[in-house]
């Protein structure tokens, strides 16, 4: 069932001389996933900002985040990454990336394009400066942060874009000026010609027939999507096995791989069903249940399942991780004073448990060893010393113990 996620190791160790390791026993270790296991990472960047015990709070939440993914969302919403022109937070947010980089945590630029928390001073332009200020801006940020940050959701949420009415904003304007298919080739254009190495994600909330329409249009038009952006925020209830194997299979048909890039499972009570907009629920108080905990956690477990079983999914997002994150949700895999939910653990188990590959092997006479494994970086430790190697494919390699 998971073939598709495993490879085949064939090792050859060799000793620091250059002889083969013969009879050792190998203890071999995966530690890291190819696939991304990733969650919002807003807190790495409240991390550069806060001090003492504040501070503090923040790294033992970053502890637990680090033992869990590899694979963090950093926010890029213009309004606040650039409140006044020409003011970034480019200094905390880079900081906030090489941190993680610096953990082997691959890191996603969220979103560069999206006419919600879109920079108010761009109001003051009229349509043509304001497309060229945002193409400006794609190529500012995918250039600054190349190397670092090689993923981005280029535009968000384009479904609605055109047709976007709570409040009159800059990016709205220049897509129904544009068209959706021009400004979101123009966006992706600028991306990949700044950082032509990029993954590059449409994101969007709407799973209907409107964003498959979309994406006919934007692949036909030649538009270089790498990879389509589910949102899955899930506070009106579970989606449930029939609506998520219904929208693998509806979106599957464009080959492209395939980011669940907003995940939310409630613990708490579910926002009412008669609520359109999710932001429209405004309450004061949004608790963590213990019903609701046990829930979320048998949730989560069959989603991640099901999505890592399917051979297009690269790569799953929990989008807070704490609770009283979007919408003040009891949507976290921990509880706000920092403890973990059973979901945290249930993931965990899956995570690097069932999905992870330990072995305790012994070469032969060659110093050979073959295994099946998950893909992904692995570690393997002798009495003559180690070494590190990945596995993404069938692969026979020869590897000397330092």
């Amino acid at each position: 069932m998971l073939e598709h996620r495993k490879a085949q190791g064939r090792l050859r160790l060799l000793k620091p001389d250059g002889t083969p390791a013969a009879y050792c026993p190998v203890r071999l270790d995966q530690v890291s996933h190819q696939f991304l296991f990733g969650c919002g990472a807003f807190d790495a960047v409240a991390l550069q900002k806060t001090e003492g015990a504040q501070q503090e709070v923040f790294r033992s939440r970053m502890d637990k985040w680090l033992a869990l993914f590899n694979y963090g969302t950093l926010p890029f919403y213009w309004g606040r990454y650039e409140p006044v022109e020409g003011q970034t937070a480019y200094a905390e947010t880079m900081a906030a990336a090489r941190f993680l980089q610096e953990r082997d945590v691959k890191v996603k630029g969220h979103p560069l394009c999206w006419h919600t928390v879109c920079a108010p001073w761009l109001m003051q332009y009229d349509n043509d400066e304001i497309l060229r200020r945002q193409l400006e801006r794609i190529r500012r940020e995918t250039a600054a942060y190349r190397g670092v940050i090689d993923m981005w959701d280029v535009i968000n949420e384009v479904v609605i874009m055109p047709d976007f009415d709570k409040y009159d904003n800059a990016v709205t304007r220049i897509c129904k000026a544009r068209g959706r298919v021009n400004l979101v080739r123009d966006v992706f254009t600028a991306a990949k010609e700044t950082n032509p190495g990029a993954v590059l994600l449409i994101n969007d909330f709407n799973t209907s027939p409107a964003y498959e329409h979309l994406l006919e249009e934007l692949l036909s038009a030649g538009v270089p999507i790498s990879a389509i952006g589910i949102q899955s925020h899930q506070h009106q209830g579970y989606w449930g096995l029939e609506k998520l194997l219904n929208v693998l299979e509806r979106f599957s048909r464009f080959g492209l791989p395939i980011h669940f890039t907003e995940n939310t499972l409630i613990s708490g009570d579910l926002m009412p069903a008669h609520i359109v907009d999710l932001n429209d629920w405004q309450v004061a108080s949004w608790p963590s249940t213990p019903q609701g905990e046990e829930r979320q956690a048998q949730e989560v477990s069959e989603m991640y399942t099901t999505l890592f079983s399917h051979p297009l999914v690269e790569a799953i997002t929990t989008w807070d991780f704490g609770d009283g994150g979007w919408l003040g949700a009891p949507a976290g895999l921990v509880r706000k004073d920092g403890t973990e939910k059973p979901a945290y653990r249930a993931l965990h188990q899956l995570i690097h448990g069932t999905w992870e590959t330990h072995e305790a092997l012994s070469t032969n006479a060659d110093g050979c060893i073959t295994f099946d494994g998950f893909k992904g970086s692995y570690k393997i430790h002798t009495a003559w010393g180690s070494a590190g190697f990945g596995l993404t494919q069938d692969s026979t390699l020869d590897l000397t113990l330092n």
